[in-house]
């Protein structure tokens, strides 16, 4: 087949899969989550077969165990997070109002500074944002909860998303093994080469960061209850869970945080709680800046936080809650395949000029 040949099935297998999760996407998040599920149970379930163990038992044991953990987390914490969720939704029209109530004076003296007056107008102005704010973040949790949490959805998820990271833990090895025979034997080297980059990356994306991220949304979530702050518990796993969207995490939980902590703590002068309730994502960004991410990632993620960002942006955008999930990893690969074809092109005579360099064009 030629160059061109194979460049028009790629393209065709790639519409084609394109099409496959645009068009069903609605019943993919329990296989979705499934897939994630056994790519991160897959070493210790590799460390159990190495002490002798069979891959079906290791794997028995593993998702045993990690979904009963799972279940015995959601009946201890679903109903404390329902009841913060719910005091905390009820809640924040009352934070906004405050916040707007406490800005509004320096609003307006910051335009008589300026000389413009806009005490007529800042008021409703304000109003229209904080209405426009709240509003938008109810509409973000209806879509959410529309698109990839109703109750099917979740049903799908306890029962089906088990299943499904049990035999793909089981039969991980015996799919890698008939995939390989199927590669074109001429670049089946260069295709091994790059899976096994894109393993890596995704390796440190979901595995590395997932944990960071844990840790994060423990420290965060009892920091914060510590510290006194209402809804502290919500609060610090929502910020610790988000965290792996670059930045975003941190900035959303400060900012929540220091609205009910303003609300909370200000009225009563307490300002020293304030402070330290900044000073807790301080010390979350420092550890997770300088002693999480080097120990659990170090440099094997290699995707810049721009580019994450437009992924999950661009996934949830074409594909719901389900482009989110798999927005990272389709990213991951993007990335690989772009510097792989990045250092194909510095080393060819596209680049260079004259004649292709010996090697330049090796394929296998």
């Amino acid at each position: 087949m030629s160059v061109r040949g194979q460049m028009i099935y790629w393209l065709f297998a790639l519409a084609a899969l394109i099409a496959f999760v645009w068009l069903l996407s609605s019943i993919l998040l329990p296989f979705v989550a499934g897939i994630a599920v056994a790519y991160f149970l897959d070493p210790p379930t590799d460390k159990l077969e190495a002490r002798g163990l069979s891959r079906s038992l290791s794997t028995s044991i593993i998702v045993i165990c990690f979904f009963i953990l799972m279940v015995l987390s959601g009946l201890l914490l679903v109903p404390v997070l329902h009841s913060q969720f719910s005091g905390f939704a009820d809640r924040l029209p009352g934070y906004v109002a405050g916040m707007r109530e406490s800005a509004l004076p320096f609003v307006i003296d910051l335009g008589a500074k300026v000389g413009i007056d806009i005490s007529a107008s800042a008021g409703d102005a304000m109003k229209e944002i904080a209405a426009d704010a709240v509003g938008f973040g109810f509409r973000v949790l209806r879509q959410v909860w529309s698109g990839g949490l109703a109750f099917f959805n979740i049903l799908s998820l306890l029962i089906i998303t088990p299943v499904v990271a049990f035999y793909l833990l089981r039969d991980f090895d015996h799919m890698v093994a008939a995939l390989d025979k199927w590669l074109p034997r001429q670049y089946a080297a260069t295709v091994r080469k790059l899976l096994a980059d894109i393993d890596d990356v995704m390796a440190g994306f979901i595995r590395g960061q997932g944990t960071v991220c844990l840790i994060l949304a423990s420290f965060y979530g009892l920091s914060l209850t510590l510290a006194g702050l209402e809804f502290g518990l919500i609060i610090g796993l929502f910020s610790g869970l988000v965290s792996f969207v670059p930045f975003v995490g941190a900035l959303l939980g400060l900012v929540l945080s220091m609205l009910t902590a303003l609300t909370q703590f200000l009225p009563e002068g307490e300002i020293g709680r304030i402070a330290i309730i900044g000073g807790i994502f301080v010390v979350g960004q420092v550890m997770e800046g300088y002693v999480l991410t080097p120990r659990l990632l170090g440099d094997r993620i290699g995707l810049h936080p721009v580019w994450v960002m437009f992924a999950l942006l661009a996934g949830g955008a074409l594909f719901g809650f389900v482009g989110i999930m798999i927005a990272v990893p389709a990213a991951a690969a993007i990335g690989v395949m772009v510097r792989f074809a990045l250092d194909h092109y510095l080393g060819s005579s596209l680049y260079l000029g004259g004649d292709e360099p010996p090697g330049g064009g090796d394929q296998a």
